[in-house]
């Protein structure tokens, strides 16, 4: 009976170790990925069930292999140890692999995005959602095919009205990060009747630099970029008779010595700029819906005037919180 005992402890000795060095085995990028499944569009993740996505596990030591550790400790405020990584879905382009991933504690699950270029190098990562977040606000993910990822917030106000925020974002690789693409929101009465301007206080040297107008509502500004053959834009245009609005904040760059052209990888939708005299002419090619109604296409000639004063973001929350502090 003795000898039966200590066999059968022996045994299960040398099967953990075993398996205590399958675990701690390096595992290649491609096996990596495979922890991965492919998404099915359209994807819509609310705050709510996040705990119920993603149904395997990875370990911490194994993750940082592909994802750098100042990453993951940076979308989960140093407390990595806290977390159980769970691989929830990928989204694979030709250039570059979008990993959803769901990070679980006793009482947190943050979702986050992390982004591989073609040869598997981390590039960027976006938090997308916190359970933990404002609970007087429901949360949700929705993911479209380019893929942008729209952030969307709501609630009932006292009056029983129906507040929301979407917030959407797409990668640039001009910037190496993801950039807001859409900013659409009913909470903030000011900014119903006063458009911001992102990037007003950006420089303005270069020769197409300044601001073109059709009217308050529409109209497009050029900063300065890097150098003299790229400019920094910001687009927005509202047509309430036909239903058309939109917005676009991105970089062109100079094809020649009067065209342009904002093109971004992974992103279907392809703009071009044409300098006419002190006029700009901006057109869409392919898809560009992510960033208009969808009865209106981007094609509009604005005039290039002195500028009109938008007030910009940075200057009224200030202003906001000035005034709480007073009262």
């Amino acid at each position: 009976m003795l000898k039966t005992v200590v066999a059968g402890f022996i045994w299960l000795l040398i099967f953990s170790c075993k398996n205590s060095n399958t675990q701690n085995k390096p595992v290649t990028i491609k096996e990596f990925i495979k922890l991965y499944k492919p998404v099915s569009f359209p994807i819509n993740i609310a705050d709510s069930n996040l705990n119920k996505f993603g149904d395997t596990t990875v370990d911490y030591t194994t993750f940082i292999q592909f994802i750098p550790d100042s990453a993951v400790e940076n979308v989960l405020n140093n407390e990595a140890g806290k977390y159980v990584i769970r691989p929830a879905g990928i989204i694979h382009t030709k250039e570059t692999d979008y990993l959803i991933t769901n990070f679980v504690s006793s009482k947190i699950n943050k979702l986050v995005v992390f982004l591989l270029d073609d040869k598997h190098h981390y590039k960027t990562a976006l938090s997308l959602l916190n359970n933990k977040n404002n609970q007087d606000y429901d949360y949700s993910v929705s993911v479209t095919n380019e893929p942008t990822f729209i952030i969307r917030r709501n609630k009932k106000n006292s009056d029983k009205e129906a507040l929301y925020s979407r917030n959407g974002f797409s990668y640039s690789a001009a910037t190496n990060s993801f950039a807001e693409v859409l900013n659409d929101s009913n909470e903030d009465s000011t900014r119903q009747n006063e458009i911001i301007n992102p990037i007003d206080t950006f420089a303005s040297l270069n020769k197409f630099s300044g601001d073109y107008f059709a009217d308050k509502k529409n109209f497009i500004s050029l900063k300065d970029g890097k150098n003299g053959q790229i400019y920094i834009f910001f687009l927005h245009f509202e047509k309430s008779k036909d239903d058309c609005k939109g917005e676009l904040k991105g970089t062109m760059q100079l094809t020649d010595a009067t065209n342009a052209v904002y093109q971004e990888s992974g992103d279907p939708c392809v703009i071009r700029f044409k300098f006419i005299a002190n006029s700009i002419k901006v057109k869409e090619e392919g898809n560009c819906g992510n960033y208009r109604g969808i009865n209106c296409l981007i094609d509009f000639t604005f005039k290039k005037m002195k500028p009109i004063k938008l007030k910009p973001y940075k200057t009224i929350q200030l202003q906001k919180y000035h005034s709480r502090k007073l009262n």
